[in-house]
């Protein structure tokens, strides 16, 4: 199935009913009073978080949804019908945004969680509801108030503990394949990975964590250059990033010079999310002797200073287990402090809102340059 991480759709809900003008109408009743009944309230519409969902693709194909409209009331007090709720399934992991003012509805992060996005229109009252000593036959009713509706915007962020970048073939696919059941494309040649995914990584039977692989980096990714804008959203939710630097690159560029290339893209895409905690893995330490993986690694703490630095082989097996368990150990302190200190679930909670900020920032000047090139294509014909 193909992947698609963002989807626009337009949300309506149902009218509500007419109240009914009715008087009572039977044989050997004299002057029979008001009976007309309200109407039934419009019916609202509801996203619904679904586990076994994991793209917004089907959106792309039917893009409104609207619940059903309240039945109008009729006679003898008869109230009508509530107009049908519409429930809408997303994945796990999607954010709601109003398209027009790019206000955050909420964030589907629980299989089963349910968002109400727009709310269906209130029933009119029937002329029953107008009668009163001094008024006892009134013509009076009110029409049913029309339902909500919206814009939406949906975005998907994957839900993972470790989220890997890098320039493209600086070996993610291979890591997330070696160390999990994830099965990405792996080839010898740039983007190769087009779209991101997760694996699971089990330590022990009741130790395990979730790591996302999204597509390489390039110069530029933050302003939109290759795919990395598209994809840098699913690192939001991460609590650790593991920048993986190729230590000889094909194209015969300089490590060093690569990692601050990316570290510079992280820090203009999100300022926030580079305050998360971040490993500089050394991948395909088997090409260098030991001496000059040394001198590489050396390097590499130097031009970052009090950053974790590892060297490992994922196709040669070499200290890959090491990287995985210190992983799962970190985790896991994160999740026990979390847990147990609510100052730091503050701290949490305060940078994760940051980094949401960052990346809806990020998201609308991607549209408006988008839009801007459109218009400026549309001028040149």
């Amino acid at each position: 199935m193909q992947f698609i991480d963002e989807a626009t759709i337009h949300v309506l809900a149902g009218k509500g009913g007419n109240g009914c003008l009715s008087f009572r109408r039977e044989k050997n009743v004299a002057k029979g009073g008001p009976d007309g009944g309200d109407g039934g309230d419009g019916g609202d519409v509801w996203l619904i978080a679904d586990g076994a969902l994991n793209t917004l693709i089907d959106f792309r194909y039917q893009p409104r949804f609207s619940a059903g409209n309240g039945q109008p009331g009729s006679g003898r007090n008869k109230t009508g019908a509530q107009g049908a709720n519409r429930a809408i399934k997303v994945p796990v992991g999607t954010s709601v945004l109003d398209e027009d003012t790019q206000e955050v509805l909420g964030d589907l992060t629980v299989d089963g969680q349910r968002l109400l996005v727009v709310q269906g229109g209130r029933h009119g009252f029937g002329n029953t509801r107008f009668k009163s000593s001094t008024n006892r036959a009134p013509r009076r009713t009110t029409p049913g108030e029309p339902g909500e509706a919206r814009e939406l915007s949906l975005q998907l962020k994957l839900l993972a503990d470790v989220g890997l970048l890098g320039l493209p073939n600086a070996g993610k696919s291979t890591l997330i394949s070696v160390v999990s059941s994830a099965r990405p494309k792996i080839a010898d040649y740039p983007f190769t990975t087009l779209v991101p995914s997760l694996g699971v990584v089990r330590i022990a039977t009741d130790a395990s964590f979730v790591m996302a692989d999204i597509p390489g980096l390039i110069a530029g990714a933050a302003r939109g250059a290759g795919l990395g804008v598209q994809f840098l959203r699913h690192l939001s939710r991460t609590r650790l990033l593991l920048h993986l630097i190729d230590v000889q690159p094909e194209d015969g560029s300089d490590p060093v010079d690569n990692a601050r290339t990316i570290e510079a893209e992280l820090s203009s895409y999100s300022p926030a999310l580079s305050e998360r905690p971040n490993w500089l893995v050394l991948t395909k330490s088997d090409r260098l002797d030991e001496v000059s993986l040394q001198t590489l690694s050396e390097r590499v703490v130097q031009a970052f200073p009090g950053r974790r630095v590892v060297a490992i082989s994922a196709l040669g097996d070499v200290s890959v287990g090491t990287l995985m368990q210190a992983v799962m150990a970190d985790i896991a302190r994160t999740r026990e402090v979390l847990a147990s200190d609510a100052e730091a679930r503050m701290l949490e909670a305060r940078l994760s809102g940051q980094i949401s900020l960052d990346v809806r920032a990020s998201a609308r000047a991607h549209k408006a340059n988008k839009r801007a090139r459109r218009q400026i294509e549309r001028a040149k014909e």
